[in-house]
């Protein structure tokens, strides 16, 4: 049996999503330090922080959370850089200053699984919005952490990738097409936005479906 509780934080409303399963915690994108967020996981095993990408507005809790809970840093080897470059995560461009440095304990690839108690969460690479951008996929629960790779009929914009905006655009068009061809449906939990589903997306987002994109966040 698992949970799936979730906090819109910071300026840019990210979706912060706290998975429980079998009395442990994962939490995917902690987008700021939240005084709400570290109640809610105050006496909980809060294994994983997961990280979708290493953009500013989905990582700037995690050394809250960290101190509090001694959770173990995942992200996408490819963005391990943002977590101590705050130009490369656009902290620098937000906020000003120096970014804090996170320390990454597991650096992800493709088809790595991390077990959550009996729950096992799949990573996909989907680059594109940024090189190093992962959806974490629960085949069992049918559930997608999409991060800022899909949205509900939108995708992310590939103009933050660093590297050309054309080839950062075929990958993310490559990237939801291998989410396309998932088998089956799925529930789809975004990193802004409100959920959806991935047949609701299949049937509807025209960038599922190969068209040229005009991206958000």
């Amino acid at each position: 049996m698992i949970t799936v509780k979730r906090f819109i934080l910071g300026e840019i409303e990210t979706n912060t999503y706290v998975l429980e399963s079998d009395g442990l915690c994962a939490v995917i994108d902690p987008a700021i330090e939240s005084q709400e967020l570290l109640e809610f996981l105050k006496g909980k095993s809060v294994k994983y922080i997961l990280l979708t990408h290493g953009h500013f507005d989905h990582i700037s809790g995690v050394n809250s959370i960290v101190k509090e809970t001694g959770a173990k840093v995942c992200i996408h080897s490819l963005d391990s850089e943002m977590l101590s470059d705050g130009n490369k995560s656009r902290y620098d461009f937000h906020f000003g200053g120096i970014q804090p440095e996170i320390k990454a304990d597991i650096l992800l690839t493709d088809n790595d699984e991390i077990a959550l108690g009996e729950t096992v969460i799949r990573v996909m690479h989907t680059p594109g919005h940024t090189n190093g951008s992962v959806c974490y996929i629960l085949e069992n629960e049918r559930i997608i952490f999409s991060g800022d790779t899909l949205f509900r009929l939108s995708a992310g914009r590939t103009d933050l990738a660093g590297i050309s905006t054309v080839l950062a655009a075929r990958n993310e068009l490559e990237s939801l097409q291998r989410i396309a061809q998932l088998s089956g449906d799925y529930r789809v939990l975004p990193g802004h936005g409100e959920e959806t589903t991935l047949q609701f997306e299949r049937e509807n987002n025209r960038y599922m479906r190969g068209r040229n994109a005009s991206y958000s966040y």
